[in-house]
């Protein structure tokens, strides 16, 4: 379908209907945000003598709602100035706007009868062919569209974002009786494309695919909580991180999210599916009755599951009902998983342990197994949405039919049966036809099995991803213990590192070099991207703060020009090289990516030059780097002192752009040569483009530049009296004020009598210098090794 979204109606201006918004406007859409009028007056627009007629009053809800999301954080929007792409109004005056747009999103509240009101309405000024969709995240599909007329419910069905939208991806689409197939095909390409969601077809059950899943989790770890005596700190330990779930776990998820949403979702789940074979684990536990009836709903209530006072987490004992001190919760099955990096490969142990953590496992596992395997195909025909439901809109790492594999299938059903429930026949027929698993992998592409053929089917869509992880038995080229290189096809190679939060070290910094000595012999191009959840978070620390402490000065020096050499060979190699950023892109691992040829950052990318967190100034070349850009931003007749100045006070407070659009605003990217995707799983794939573009165009290796404008004594001393007056007032304290007038330094090009060009080189020999020396301050080792244990930076 040749369809075009240039501008989107978002009906409905909540959290839900803001966050909508802003997603569009996010992906440079157009947006019309509309919701009702208030019908009363505000003490303050009743002082201003405003009457019920005024613009401003009619559109006050909808102002004030977007301007509460644009002021949440995290932050719905990847930069605030695109909020000048969303234009608000109120549906009593502006919903005949809607006939100019492309797409009408309705998210009005959860009410059949309110949302069959609103439709009569849009109906009336509705261009035929313009797609109508709903975000309900439970009302049936094929009971909204009722009454409409044929056009209408040929282009309408349901679109259910997950909240917080622009960050959980999941993007449910639910076809109503008479949806036209080609409105289905166009929502779930858009979807991945463009809006960079994991896009699912979902049949029109109760809480279609993700909330029947998770609702049914969370609902049964409420119930084994009790049954097995355990603690919401022992759950949220059990749930979390160590299988790859969010932090946040199970207990302050639902804080998060609010206990009143999860009880209407359960609620409606219980009223609605009378037939489940788990129906009674969807009836509330006496404790989440006594809860809803406080209000102990959350954060939004400031108590929950947690309530925090002063500055201590108190929890909730299910026992007593009462608010006790947090009690640290720990397990020998868990201390036999910490050698284990990767979270697919502890299931196995998991499920083995003697203690009660193996029993939960056994158990939780147990009962999700089955009830995933009888959904299917209740709720879907294809067991791998299920998987990419609970990913996307519940961020676990692994879905329950990957983690099943992972146990093994038979040892899964064993496990059915011995929790006392049944699996359904369909797996028992997978097995009796010589399928052992439910995925497998062949040719780069992941395969599942498919009930109706008995026979494994390819993924549909895996043609615009790379999967690291597919290809890593058959196109691996080369490896060391923290980097492998692969063979992506076509002349390009795609360097993956893996050390411990992907820091670069020794290991990173050789297979770098490797990477180039291959690709400039044998091959046309390098990607350096992976699919972990960060880039890269920077430097070792561990080993500068070894040297630094053994004072080997030396070695620490050889090791600084090795980074600094390496980032110059990224910089200067005969073959184009792509970065691929994505999450945190941190220190050493922003440098790698401004010495690329070309960026393409996901769109979330949280990256930034924070060295000062650890008392030292960037030394892998960022330093150099940020003079170079703001020497090209020189013009004539320009204050060059100011912006120079900008890019030293970027460095200075280590500033994090929060999306890679910010990071083009912090000038770590640069929009002459960086792009943006907002899908990361089509980011190595896009990378391998850009390196083929750039190689079949005909790569010429750069000439190192000699060209770049410092500002010599002027510069440094407008920045000492800056750093000066900084302390003076108890901004920063005296180790922050030595690290600043080192990067002043450096950034002013050493104290030259006046302007000068300098090369490349002549800024990396001051960078290393003023780093070394930075080395040699005992602050500066108290904020590294407290960055080591702490995790977060000192201030002293």
């Amino acid at each position: 379908m040749n369809r075009l979204i240039k501008k989107v109606a978002v009906i409905g201006s909540g959290i839900m209907g803001s966050g909508i918004a802003c997603h569009f406007a996010n992906i440079g859409v157009q947006v019309l945000l509309l919701d009702i009028i208030p019908n009363q007056l505000t003490e303050a627009e009743e002082k201003k003598g405003l009457t019920l007629n005024d613009k401003a009053v009619r559109n006050r809800m909808v102002n004030d709602n977007l301007a509460t999301a644009l002021k949440s954080n995290p932050s719905p929007i990847y930069d605030k100035k695109f909020a000048d792409r969303i234009s608000t109004g109120n549906t009593t005056d502006d919903l005949p706007k809607i006939k100019d747009v492309d797409w009408i999103i309705e998210v009005v509240v959860e009410r059949l009868d309110i949302k069959k009101a609103v439709y009569e309405q849009i109906e009336k000024y509705r261009k035929p062919g313009t797609l109508i969709t709903s975000n309900t995240s439970g009302i049936p599909i094929h009971f909204m569209s009722e009454g409409r007329s044929e056009d209408f419910q040929e282009h309408f069905c349901g679109t259910h974002f997950f909240n917080p939208v622009r960050y959980l991806k999941l993007f449910e689409i639910i076809p109503g009786p008479k949806t036209n197939p080609e409105v289905l095909s166009f929502l779930n390409n858009y979807g991945e494309k463009f809006l960079g969601k994991t896009s699912v077809v979902a049949k029109d059950t109760p809480a279609f695919i993700g909330n029947r899943i998770g609702i049914y989790g969370i609902m049964s770890l409420f119930h084994l909580v009790k049954e097995m005596d355990l603690t919401i700190e022992e759950v949220d330990k059990l749930t979390g991180p160590v299988i790859g779930r969010p932090k946040s776990a199970t207990f302050r998820t639902v804080d998060v999210v609010g206990l009143d949403t999860l009880v209407h979702v359960a609620n409606g789940l219980y009223e609605n599916c009378p037939n489940d074979e788990a129906h009674e684990l969807f009836k509330l536990p006496d404790f989440i009755n006594h809860m809803m009836e406080n209000k102990w709903l959350g954060s939004k209530t400031k108590q929950g599951f947690y309530k925090k006072v002063d500055k201590d987490i108190l929890s909730l004992d299910l026992n007593t009902l009462e608010y006790r001190p947090n009690k640290k919760a720990s397990f020998q099955t868990l201390e036999l998983t910490k050698t284990i990096d990767n979270v697919i490969d502890r299931f196995k142990v998991l499920v083995n342990g003697k203690d009660k953590a193996g029993e939960f496992y056994r158990k939780s596992f147990a009962g999700m197994f089955a009830y995933v395997s009888n959904r299917v195909p209740e709720i879907t025909d294809d067991l791998y949405k299920i998987d990419d439901a609970m990913k996307a809109g519940f961020g676990w790492e692994h879905g329950p039919f990957q983690i099943w594999d992972a146990i093994g299938v038979e040892k899964g059903i064993e496990l059915i049966k011995e929790n006392g429930e049944n699996v359904a026949d369909w797996v028992n027929e997978m097995l009796t036809s010589g399928n052992k698993s439910f995925y497998t992998v062949k040719e780069g592409a992941t395969y599942y099995y498919d009930i109706d053929s008995k026979s494994q089917k390819k993924i549909p869509g895996q043609d615009a991803f790379i999967i690291l992880n597919n290809i890593r038995d058959t196109k691996k080229v080369w490896g060391n213990a923290d980097s492998t290189l692969f063979d992506l096809g076509d002349g390009i190679l795609n360097l993956e590192f893996h050390s411990k939060m992907n820091s670069i070290g020794g290991g990173v910094i050789s297979g770098i070099n490797k990477a180039i000595d291959l690709a400039e012999k044998e091959y046309s191009g390098l990607v350096i991207g992976n699919q972990a959840a960060n880039f890269s978070v920077g430097a070792n620390l561990g080993m500068i703060f070894m040297m630094a402490v053994e004072q080997e000065y030396d070695e620490l020096n050889f090791a600084i020009k090795s980074f600094q050499d390496t980032m110059m060979r990224v910089r200067y190699s005969g073959i184009p090289v792509i970065a691929a950023p994505h999450g945190m892109t941190l220190g050493g691992g922003c440098e790698l990516v401004m010495h690329s040829d070309k960026a393409v950052a996901a769109a979330e990318t949280y990256i930034g030059l924070v060295e000062f967190g650890v008392g030292v100034i960037p030394g892998g070349g960022g330093s150099k780097e940020m003079t170079l850009r703001a020497s090209d931003q020189f013009k004539k007749n320009d204050v060059k002192l100011n912006i120079l100045q900008e890019y030293f006070l970027t460095v200075g407070t280590a500033k994090v752009a929060t999306s890679a659009y910010e990071g083009f605003d912090n000038g770590v990217l640069l929009p002459t040569k960086d792009i943006v995707v907002v899908n990361k799983d089509r980011q190595i794939a896009e990378a391998k483009k850009h390196a083929l573009l750039m190689a079949e165009a005909g790569y010429t290796q750069p000439v190192q530049r000699k060209d770049i404008l410092v500002l010599g004594k002027q510069a440094l001393g407008a920045f000492l009296v800056g750093t000066d007056g900084m302390m003076a007032g108890n901004y920063i304290s005296d180790h922050d004020r030595k690290i600043a007038n080192k990067l002043a330094y450096v950034m002013a090009g050493g104290d030259l009598s006046e302007p000068t060009l300098v090369s490349e080189q002549y800024l990396l020999d001051l960078e290393r210098e003023a780093f070394l020396s930075l080395c040699t301050e005992r602050k500066t080792l108290e904020r590294i090794q407290f960055m080591l244990t702490k995790g977060k930076p000192l201030r002293n």
